[in-house]
Protein backbone atom coordinates (compact mmCIF):
# COMPACT_ATOMS: atom_id res chain seq x y z
CA UNK A 1 0.00 0.00 0.00
CA UNK A 2 1.44 3.62 -0.71
CA UNK A 3 2.71 5.24 2.14
CA UNK A 4 0.59 8.70 2.50
CA UNK A 5 -1.79 10.26 4.98
CA UNK A 6 -4.85 12.34 5.05
CA UNK A 7 -2.69 15.27 5.28
CA UNK A 8 -1.15 14.49 1.90
CA UNK A 9 -4.34 14.06 0.60
CA UNK A 10 -5.86 17.11 1.42
CA UNK A 11 -2.70 19.17 0.87
CA UNK A 12 -2.52 17.91 -2.84
CA UNK A 13 -6.32 18.49 -3.62
CA UNK A 14 -5.17 22.18 -2.25
CA UNK A 15 -2.55 22.48 -4.45
CA UNK A 16 -4.35 20.91 -7.31
CA UNK A 17 -8.37 21.03 -6.82
CA UNK A 18 -8.52 18.19 -7.84
CA UNK A 19 -11.20 15.63 -6.34
CA UNK A 20 -10.34 13.33 -3.83
CA UNK A 21 -11.07 10.28 -5.44
CA UNK A 22 -8.41 11.69 -8.42
CA UNK A 23 -5.69 12.15 -6.24
CA UNK A 24 -6.04 9.42 -4.05
CA UNK A 25 -5.23 7.26 -6.86
CA UNK A 26 -2.44 9.59 -8.52
CA UNK A 27 -0.93 9.03 -5.12
CA UNK A 28 -1.20 5.26 -5.31
CA UNK A 29 0.12 5.19 -8.47
CA UNK A 30 2.71 7.41 -7.55
CA UNK A 31 3.70 5.00 -4.47
CA UNK A 32 3.05 8.30 -2.30
CA UNK A 33 5.80 10.91 -4.01
CA UNK A 34 3.26 13.88 -4.27
CA UNK A 35 5.51 15.49 -7.02
CA UNK A 36 4.92 12.26 -8.85
CA UNK A 37 1.37 12.54 -8.02
CA UNK A 38 0.81 15.69 -9.25
CA UNK A 39 2.29 15.31 -12.43
CA UNK A 40 0.39 12.08 -12.96
CA UNK A 41 -2.94 14.58 -12.17
CA UNK A 42 -1.49 17.24 -14.81
CA UNK A 43 -0.88 14.37 -17.50
CA UNK A 44 -4.39 12.60 -17.11
CA UNK A 45 -5.83 16.12 -17.26
CA UNK A 46 -4.32 16.86 -20.75
CA UNK A 47 -4.97 14.01 -21.99
CA UNK A 48 -9.00 14.85 -21.09
CA UNK A 49 -9.03 18.35 -22.48
CA UNK A 50 -11.08 17.36 -25.50
CA UNK A 51 -13.60 15.54 -23.36
CA UNK A 52 -14.37 18.78 -21.41
CA UNK A 53 -14.67 21.20 -24.02
CA UNK A 54 -18.46 20.96 -24.21
CA UNK A 55 -18.81 21.49 -20.31
CA UNK A 56 -20.25 24.46 -18.90
CA UNK A 57 -18.47 26.84 -17.09
CA UNK A 58 -20.88 28.85 -15.15
CA UNK A 59 -18.63 29.67 -11.94
CA UNK A 60 -14.97 31.64 -11.75
CA UNK A 61 -13.93 34.62 -10.30
CA UNK A 62 -14.12 38.52 -10.86
CA UNK A 63 -9.54 39.89 -10.64
CA UNK A 64 -9.23 43.50 -11.08
CA UNK A 65 -6.73 46.25 -10.03
CA UNK A 66 -5.86 49.89 -11.33
CA UNK A 67 -2.75 51.51 -12.47
CA UNK A 68 -1.52 54.68 -13.17
CA UNK A 69 -5.16 56.18 -13.81
CA UNK A 70 -5.85 52.77 -15.69
CA UNK A 71 -8.30 49.89 -14.62
CA UNK A 72 -8.01 46.14 -15.85
CA UNK A 73 -11.19 43.42 -14.83
CA UNK A 74 -10.81 40.00 -16.02
CA UNK A 75 -13.52 37.14 -15.64
CA UNK A 76 -11.93 33.81 -15.51
CA UNK A 77 -14.38 30.60 -15.32
CA UNK A 78 -14.47 26.86 -14.13
CA UNK A 79 -17.11 24.23 -13.87
CA UNK A 80 -17.28 24.27 -10.06
CA UNK A 81 -17.09 26.44 -7.32
CA UNK A 82 -14.77 23.88 -5.51
CA UNK A 83 -12.26 25.01 -8.63
CA UNK A 84 -13.73 28.24 -8.19
CA UNK A 85 -11.80 29.00 -5.26
CA UNK A 86 -9.34 27.09 -4.66
CA UNK A 87 -5.66 28.18 -4.74
CA UNK A 88 -4.18 27.47 -7.72
CA UNK A 89 -7.71 28.72 -9.39
CA UNK A 90 -7.08 32.11 -7.95
CA UNK A 91 -3.59 32.24 -8.50
CA UNK A 92 -4.02 31.81 -12.15
CA UNK A 93 -6.85 34.08 -12.19
CA UNK A 94 -4.40 36.96 -10.72
CA UNK A 95 -1.62 35.34 -13.43
CA UNK A 96 -4.14 36.00 -16.15
CA UNK A 97 -4.72 40.06 -14.73
CA UNK A 98 -0.99 40.66 -14.25
CA UNK A 99 -0.83 39.41 -18.40
CA UNK A 100 -3.58 42.17 -19.27
CA UNK A 101 -1.91 44.64 -17.44
CA UNK A 102 1.73 43.90 -19.02
CA UNK A 103 0.06 43.79 -22.52
CA UNK A 104 -2.61 46.98 -21.85
CA UNK A 105 -5.20 44.36 -23.23
CA UNK A 106 -8.34 45.88 -24.00
CA UNK A 107 -9.98 42.95 -26.06
CA UNK A 108 -10.20 38.86 -24.80
CA UNK A 109 -8.08 38.06 -28.54
CA UNK A 110 -4.84 40.01 -27.45
CA UNK A 111 -5.12 38.99 -24.04
CA UNK A 112 -5.08 35.15 -24.92
CA UNK A 113 -2.31 35.90 -27.22
CA UNK A 114 -0.23 37.51 -24.49
CA UNK A 115 3.08 35.72 -23.58
CA UNK A 116 3.99 34.78 -19.96
CA UNK A 117 7.39 32.93 -19.29
CA UNK A 118 7.47 31.56 -22.59
CA UNK A 119 3.98 30.72 -23.30
CA UNK A 120 0.87 32.00 -24.58
CA UNK A 121 -2.58 32.92 -21.81
CA UNK A 122 -4.12 30.48 -24.23
CA UNK A 123 -1.61 27.72 -23.56
CA UNK A 124 -1.60 28.27 -19.75
CA UNK A 125 -5.62 28.07 -19.90
CA UNK A 126 -4.88 24.70 -21.20
CA UNK A 127 -2.44 23.14 -18.63
CA UNK A 128 -4.89 24.62 -15.70
CA UNK A 129 -7.35 22.91 -16.91
CA UNK A 130 -5.51 19.58 -17.56
CA UNK A 131 -3.98 20.79 -13.87
CA UNK A 132 -7.38 21.34 -12.10
CA UNK A 133 -9.56 18.93 -14.04
CA UNK A 134 -12.25 20.92 -15.43
CA UNK A 135 -12.67 22.84 -18.27
CA UNK A 136 -11.32 26.47 -17.74
CA UNK A 137 -12.30 29.61 -19.73
CA UNK A 138 -10.51 33.57 -19.50
CA UNK A 139 -14.21 34.65 -20.40
CA UNK A 140 -13.54 38.52 -20.84
CA UNK A 141 -11.35 41.06 -20.29
CA UNK A 142 -12.38 45.15 -20.14
CA UNK A 143 -10.22 48.35 -19.73
CA UNK A 144 -10.94 51.58 -18.75
CA UNK A 145 -9.29 54.59 -18.46
CA UNK A 146 -9.73 58.10 -16.98
CA UNK A 147 -8.29 60.90 -14.21
CA UNK A 148 -8.97 58.31 -11.59
CA UNK A 149 -10.48 55.01 -11.54
CA UNK A 150 -12.00 52.86 -8.76
CA UNK A 151 -12.11 48.98 -8.27
CA UNK A 152 -14.81 47.27 -6.61
CA UNK A 153 -14.72 43.34 -6.05
CA UNK A 154 -17.97 42.15 -4.45
CA UNK A 155 -18.41 38.58 -2.99
CA UNK A 156 -21.87 37.00 -2.81
CA UNK A 157 -20.81 34.34 -0.89
CA UNK A 158 -18.03 34.45 2.14
CA UNK A 159 -16.45 31.06 1.01
CA UNK A 160 -15.96 32.38 -2.79
CA UNK A 161 -13.78 34.74 -4.28
CA UNK A 162 -15.09 37.67 -5.76
CA UNK A 163 -17.84 37.49 -7.85
CA UNK A 164 -19.25 40.69 -8.98
CA UNK A 165 -16.60 43.31 -10.83
CA UNK A 166 -16.28 47.15 -11.69
CA UNK A 167 -14.38 49.59 -13.00
CA UNK A 168 -15.36 53.35 -12.79
CA UNK A 169 -13.94 56.22 -14.38
CA UNK A 170 -14.06 59.50 -13.25
CA UNK A 171 -13.00 62.85 -13.69
CA UNK A 172 -12.45 65.33 -10.92
CA UNK A 173 -9.76 66.75 -8.60
CA UNK A 174 -11.45 65.58 -5.30
CA UNK A 175 -13.46 62.09 -6.90
CA UNK A 176 -12.01 59.45 -5.29
CA UNK A 177 -14.96 59.05 -2.34
CA UNK A 178 -17.42 59.42 -4.56
CA UNK A 179 -16.33 57.20 -7.47
CA UNK A 180 -15.77 54.14 -4.68
CA UNK A 181 -19.14 54.84 -3.73
CA UNK A 182 -20.98 54.62 -7.42
CA UNK A 183 -18.71 51.87 -7.80
CA UNK A 184 -20.22 50.18 -5.33
CA UNK A 185 -23.64 51.20 -6.61
CA UNK A 186 -23.08 49.53 -9.99
CA UNK A 187 -22.04 46.53 -8.17
CA UNK A 188 -25.34 46.30 -6.87
CA UNK A 189 -27.81 48.29 -9.27
CA UNK A 190 -26.24 46.93 -12.64
CA UNK A 191 -26.81 49.37 -15.03
CA UNK A 192 -25.80 49.00 -18.79
CA UNK A 193 -25.09 52.53 -19.77
CA UNK A 194 -23.31 55.38 -18.92
CA UNK A 195 -25.60 58.18 -19.92
CA UNK A 196 -29.03 58.36 -21.59
CA UNK A 197 -26.75 59.48 -24.87
CA UNK A 198 -25.18 56.01 -24.92
CA UNK A 199 -28.45 54.02 -25.41
CA UNK A 200 -28.95 52.96 -29.22
CA UNK A 201 -31.46 54.78 -30.85
CA UNK A 202 -32.49 52.39 -32.35
CA UNK A 203 -33.22 50.75 -28.10
CA UNK A 204 -35.13 54.09 -27.95
CA UNK A 205 -37.02 53.98 -30.66
CA UNK A 206 -38.29 50.15 -29.51
CA UNK A 207 -38.70 51.46 -26.20
CA UNK A 208 -41.28 54.40 -27.17
CA UNK A 209 -42.94 52.26 -29.62
CA UNK A 210 -43.58 49.47 -26.54
CA UNK A 211 -45.30 52.75 -24.64
CA UNK A 212 -47.59 54.21 -27.39
CA UNK A 213 -48.56 50.95 -27.49
CA UNK A 214 -48.81 49.68 -24.37
CA UNK A 215 -51.08 53.37 -23.84
CA UNK A 216 -53.06 53.53 -26.98
CA UNK A 217 -54.44 49.15 -25.41
CA UNK A 218 -55.00 50.83 -21.94
CA UNK A 219 -57.45 53.12 -24.13
CA UNK A 220 -55.70 56.60 -23.23
CA UNK A 221 -56.78 59.56 -24.73
CA UNK A 222 -54.72 60.71 -27.87
CA UNK A 223 -53.37 63.95 -26.71
CA UNK A 224 -51.69 62.51 -23.70
CA UNK A 225 -50.13 59.78 -24.97
CA UNK A 226 -46.89 61.53 -25.85
CA UNK A 227 -46.57 62.48 -22.03
CA UNK A 228 -46.99 58.84 -21.00
CA UNK A 229 -44.48 57.91 -23.33
CA UNK A 230 -42.11 60.49 -22.54
CA UNK A 231 -42.96 59.28 -18.82
CA UNK A 232 -41.99 55.46 -19.91
CA UNK A 233 -39.35 56.27 -21.04
CA UNK A 234 -37.79 58.44 -18.57
CA UNK A 235 -38.57 55.41 -16.50
CA UNK A 236 -36.58 53.21 -18.41
CA UNK A 237 -33.51 55.38 -18.49
CA UNK A 238 -33.58 55.30 -14.50
CA UNK A 239 -33.61 51.63 -14.44
CA UNK A 240 -30.47 51.30 -17.26
CA UNK A 241 -28.74 54.52 -17.40
CA UNK A 242 -26.08 54.91 -14.35
CA UNK A 243 -26.56 58.59 -14.27
CA UNK A 244 -30.06 58.31 -14.03
CA UNK A 245 -30.44 55.78 -11.37
CA UNK A 246 -31.33 56.41 -7.95
CA UNK A 247 -28.46 56.48 -5.33
CA UNK A 248 -28.23 53.27 -3.60
CA UNK A 249 -27.19 55.17 -0.25
CA UNK A 250 -29.85 58.01 -0.43
CA UNK A 251 -32.41 57.19 -3.43
CA UNK A 252 -33.11 60.75 -3.07
CA UNK A 253 -30.97 61.30 -5.13
CA UNK A 254 -29.39 60.15 -8.93
CA UNK A 255 -25.99 58.80 -9.20
CA UNK A 256 -25.48 61.89 -11.18
CA UNK A 257 -26.17 64.24 -8.59
CA UNK A 258 -23.75 62.34 -6.58
CA UNK A 259 -21.51 62.58 -8.78
CA UNK A 260 -21.92 66.90 -9.50
CA UNK A 261 -21.92 67.49 -5.86
CA UNK A 262 -19.01 65.82 -5.21
CA UNK A 263 -17.44 68.01 -8.25
CA UNK A 264 -17.12 64.80 -9.95
CA UNK A 265 -18.08 63.29 -13.72
CA UNK A 266 -18.46 59.38 -14.87
CA UNK A 267 -16.43 58.97 -17.98
CA UNK A 268 -16.63 55.32 -18.19
CA UNK A 269 -17.37 52.02 -16.32
CA UNK A 270 -17.41 48.11 -16.88
CA UNK A 271 -19.53 45.38 -14.38
CA UNK A 272 -18.49 41.78 -14.38
CA UNK A 273 -20.63 39.03 -12.86
CA UNK A 274 -19.69 35.55 -13.11
CA UNK A 275 -21.79 33.70 -15.80
CA UNK A 276 -23.88 36.81 -16.58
Amino acid sequence: MANYTAADIKALRERTGAGMLDVKKALDEADGDTQKALEIIRVKGLKGVTKREGRSTAEGIIVARAENNVGYMVEVNSETDFVAKSAPFVEFGNKVLDAAVAADAADLESLLATEVDGKTVSELVTETGALLGEKVVVRRVARVAGDHVAVYLHKTSKDLPAQVGVLLAVSGADAEAAAHDVAVHIAAMSPTFLSEEDVPAETVENEKRVAEETARNEGKPDKIIPNIVQGRLKGYYKDVVLVDQDFAKDSKKSVGQVLSEAGATATAFARFRVGA
